[in-house]
């Protein structure tokens, strides 16, 4: 008898242990998972955190720097914007946008060889309103993929009555994206992205401190670029012949992180005083950011300029970025702060 209690209370203990382990078992399997915070998604021309999908392909268009074109549409959505020089002392822009999409860009002006290099260096959908004849070469062979006001002004392409040709050309993204899709362009291809400093590392940018830069592109203050660091924004303005560049609509500034400048030669290509700019060939450069300047060397890489500073790219401050290009860094000037 005392055999069999002594076998009952063993089985009865190996029961409980058993019970206890399966349900401390069953609890470690209750726990909840706890899952890995992804890190948030960034545009890639801007590094700003993207609070939609950001894996739309860039629109490149060239836009009309003349001053009778003055002020603008649309370049305030711009994630870079390039200023170059086309005939004479006028510059022209070729705003590169993914992140933000303006209603309206203009005025649309005409393509140049260099325009369609640097937008390709973003596998953008390129828009412009008419051709150098190398450049319509280049458009004409599927060089990039393009919409051109030459073949849609008057259908996607808008005259104003305000302005007077070819000062009034203009696009909406509408219709940018409804000639894409009718043209079967791939539209869901984004950009490789750009590098991009942390905000501690904004924070403890060391160099020359600086405010304002001019850049001389003639004699005629018309045609100057100038820009003057906000502090209280922490934005750089633009203004040229003494006006700050505003958006049309708004009255608004456009307003940027940073500002890039590099040096490349400059050549008369033809009768009409085209040019040639060696965007190949690397060189001296500027970039202010936080008030702070510079000074590097650029290279093209895959069509973009890109600075660099110790054998390493400068990483840009989140946000929205301006390129200068100029024939030679002796018309540029500085303020300090």
């Amino acid at each position: 008898m005392k055999m069999n209690k002594w076998i009952i209370v063993c089985c009865a203990a190996i029961m409980i242990v058993s019970a206890c382990s399966k349900k401390d078992g069953d609890e470690r399997k209750e726990q909840p998972k706890v899952e890995k915070q992804k890190a948030a998604e960034q545009f890639p021309l801007t590094g700003m955190e993207a609070k939609k999908d950001s894996s739309q392909r860039a629109i490149a268009i060239t836009v009309n720097n003349h001053p009778k074109a003055r002020p603008q549409s649309g370049l305030a959505e711009a994630d870079i914007v390039y200023e170059v020089l086309t005939e004479g002392a006028v510059t022209r822009f070729l705003a590169i946008y993914q992140s933000e999409k303006p209603e309206t860009v203009g005025p649309v002006r005409s393509a140049r060889k260099y325009f369609i290099d640097l937008a390709k260096g973003y596998d953008s959908l390129y828009i412009s309103h008419g051709y150098s004849p190398e450049a319509k070469r280049m458009l004409e062979n599927g060089v990039i993929d393009n919409i051109n006001g030459m073949r849609h002004d008057g259908t996607l392409f808008k005259r104003v009555g305000f302005r007077k040709a070819p000062h009034n050309s203009y696009i909406t993204f509408d219709k940018i994206e409804k000639q894409a899709a009718d043209s079967d362009f791939e539209m869901d291809k984004p950009p490789k992205p750009l590098a991009f400093l942390k905000k501690e590392e904004v924070e403890s940018l060391d160099g020359e401190s600086v405010s304002d830069m001019t850049i001389s592109y003639s004699k005629d203050a018309v045609f100057a670029s100038a820009f003057s660091y906000d502090a209280n924004k922490e934005k750089y303005t633009r203004s040229t012949g003494g006006e700050e560049m505003v958006e049309y609509e708004t009255n608004e500034p456009v307003l940027f992180d940073n500002v890039i400048v590099v040096e490349a030669a400059h050549h008369v290509a033809d009768e009409q005083g085209r040019k040639e700019i060696a965007l190949e060939s690397g060189g001296e450069a500027y970039v202010l950011q936080h008030g702070i300047k510079k000074e590097a060397e650029w290279r093209n890489e895959d069509g973009r300029i890109v600075p660099y500073e110790d054998g390493r790219p400068v990483k840009l401050v989140p946000g929205k970025t301006w390129i200068s290009i100029v024939p030679e860094m002796a018309i540029v000037s500085f303020g300090e702060k």
